[in-house]
């Protein structure tokens, strides 16, 4: 097994280590794997073009990691436990040898149907079992995975189908979320008729059992193409450089971008910070509560915890349904060892009362984690006193879509935690603050942005179709560095607090919404002209959507303008990204250029107007004042 850091010593010799030698500190971590043939050369780099390759030659198949080599210990131990959505509804428990064989069954049937190495399949489908195995199914085979959050809308949904140009499309007929039945293959249906010539096949996993829109010719059950598969399916031998899998991320532009991992690399690190952030032990339970939909799952739901030969957990539904205690009657049944969650929902289970937490039984609890945004200080302490009941350490983790795994947190037992921070670099990962103009900023105590200045074996290798634009937004910002977008603090004894974006990305319940696409999508309204959307501070969600937005004429009915709005952002993007506040504004604050000063409009949506700085390089100052006038009115 890859090494696990158990004291701040083992730390510090071993982050010393992996700067003075990455090669040879990463070589070793990947030597505990099953290669079919060894790598001939462990790096090579330059992040000008950008191109970056580990484990050079080395071929190898990641679900031989995660499954055959668990075989002779773990036939019979939990791999994959599935909470269902409804709390009186039968669980589902996979072993490592169930598990193995529903992956070769399902890749038998992706092959008959057509699929083969290098092909892209979509996912979109709720948090079952089957997810997760349909992805090991791709991997199996070569073919390359791309989820879809359930919960994006059906024209998002489209654009990543043609973006990939994804051959098959595996999907459920509806999704149990909540209180809510959502009717997954409707929206599906939706988007294949949005120009998705690519797709040949639809497989629908029968999870409700409703009716549904049926096209004999392109769709299959998913019961009737496996359930008849062979168990045994021989996996693929592939590179250490090919393709695992594309995710889709926001931007600040209006195109999500198809963030590509490849193999090798990305199973190393992805299983080294598991077993780090998470301090795993034999027989331990460990829950991630996000969706598969995000990297938090792909990592740290599928891949991580699997090549760790560990038991993880898959939940459907959500955490205050069928009321706020869910997540913590889950954490007593099973007795859940390590639990990671999103700062969103720990805000949410806050606001409801203690009540709810402290009626349960969380003594098996070793280490909390948080994921997907800055944690604040008071729902830190609530964490930890509450839920950790004051003895769990929270790992206050800090990564990206495109870091592929955590980068900056604690690691129990071995470092300190302090509330707001994400605490230190993992090994083998060099942190540098830059200022505006690139210059490295030393010391302690010190802010800038926050870049990183040497390749991790799970960094993005590009951005699928379109390497300019990943050599654009993340390698040409500073040169020979890779650029976050987030802005950082570095205390006096080296810890990291991320301060968030500085670019025009809204971190929304930890999920990454580019104000370009929201900006698109208002305009689409009829009556709308012209729209600025920014961020301000949310109490629950972290950040909330302000839309300043400008129309033609009069609204007679402002409330009925508002919701239209609100449907036109749900039905092109998906529910997530609907406004919180609309603002209909007397004009937006431009430079002579006509750019927005969205700074300007930042402080007028948090309400901090006493500083707004420089405002004689506007076209419009005038507009500022108007603009103040109205918000206070409006609120």
């Amino acid at each position: 097994m890859t090494m696990q850091i158990k004291s701040w010593e083992a730390y510090q010799s071993a982050y010393r280590c992996s700067v003075a030698d990455p090669e040879g500190f990463w070589a070793e971590q990947a030597k505990s794997f099953v290669w079919r043939k060894p790598w001939s050369k462990v790096l090579e780099w330059e992040f000008d073009t950008p191109r970056v390759q580990w484990f050079i030659d080395g071929k190898l198949n990641i679900t031989e990691n995660c499954l055959d080599r668990h075989l002779p210990q773990r036939a019979q131990q939990p791999a994959i436990i599935w909470e269902p959505n409804d709390p009186n509804a039968p669980n589902r428990v996979l072993t490592y040898g169930e598990l193995y064989e529903a992956v070769n069954k399902t890749a038998n049937a992706l092959k008959a149907n057509g699929i083969g190495k290098g092909d892209r399949v979509c996912f979109y489908m709720p948090m079952v079992p089957e997810l997760a195995i349909g992805v090991l199914a791709c991997a199996r085979i070569g073919a390359v995975h791309s989820v879809v959050f359930a919960g994006f809308s059906a024209a998002a949904l489209a654009d990543r189908i043609k973006d990939a140009a994804c051959k098959m499309v595996i999907c459920s007929d509806f999704n149990n979320r909540g209180a809510k039945h959502i009717p997954v293959k409707a929206v599906v249906d939706e988007a294949l008729q949005m120009g998705c010539d690519s797709v040949q096949t639809v497989l629908v996993h029968r999870n409700t059992g409703d009716d549904i829109a049926w096209m004999p010719a392109r769709d299959k059950w998913w019961h009737e193409q496996v359930d008849s598969q062979p168990s045994e399916c021989p996996a693929e031998v592939m590179d250490s450089e090919d393709m695992l899998f594309i995710l889709y991320t926001s931007g600040s532009t209006g195109k999500p971008k198809g963030v590509v991992h490849t193999i090798g690399g990305y199973m190393v690190y992805t299983c080294f910070t598991f077993r780090n952030v998470f301090q795993y032990q034999e027989g331990d339970i460990y829950w991630c509560t996000a969706d598969i939909g995000w990297i938090t799952g792909h990592s740290y739901i599928v891949y991580g915890p699997l090549l760790a030969g560990a038991t993880t957990m898959m939940f459907e539904g959500v955490p205050t349904w069928p009321d706020p205690g869910r997540f913590w009657q889950i954490v007593e049944k099973y007795k859940v060892n390590q639990f990671y969650t999103a700062p969103t929902a720990i805000r949410a289970l806050m606001a409801h009362g203690d009540e709810w937490v402290e009626k349960y039984d969380l003594s098996s609890l070793k280490v909390i984690g948080s994921v997907g945004e800055p944690i604040n200080e008071e729902a830190w302490r609530w964490y930890h006193d509450k839920v950790g009941r004051g003895k769990a350490p929270i790992v206050d983790t800090w990564w990206q879509t495109e870091t592929g795994g955590i980068m900056i947190s604690p690691i129990p037992g071995a470092t300190d935690t302090k509330p707001c921070y994400a605490s230190y670099p993992m090994p083998g990962i060099q942190p540098v603050l830059v200022d505006a103009a690139g210059n490295e900023i030393e010391g302690n105590d010190v802010e800038g942005l926050l870049c990183i200045k040497f390749p991790w074996p799970s960094i993005l290798r590009t951005t699928y179709g379109d390497h300019a634009r990943c050599k654009q937004t993340y390698f040409a910002p500073f040169p020979g560095k890779y650029f976050t977008g987030d802005g950082a603090r570095r205390d006096a004894e080296g810890r990291y607090r991320i301060i968030g974006r500085v670019d025009d990305v809204i971190n929304v319940s930890g999920h990454r919404i580019g104000t370009a696409e929201v900006e698109n999508a208002i305009n689409e309204h009829p009556l709308v002209v012209e729209s600025a959307v920014v961020g301000f501070p949310h109490p629950i969600k972290g950040q909330g959507i302000y839309a300043f937005v400008i129309v033609q004429g009069q609204i007679a009915d402002t409330a009925q303008f508002e919701q239209e709005v609100r449907q036109v952002v749900s039905r092109v993007i998906g529910p997530i990204a609907k406004p919180d506040y609309i603002h209909i504004a007397p004009g937006l604050p431009k430079t002579r250029s006509g750019k927005i000063m969205r700074r300007i409009l930042r402080k007028i949506a948090s309400g901090d107007t006493e500083n707004l700085g420089d405002t004689s390089t506007l076209l419009n100052p005038e507009v500022v004042e108007a603009l103040i006038a109205s918000a206070k009115a409006a609120h």
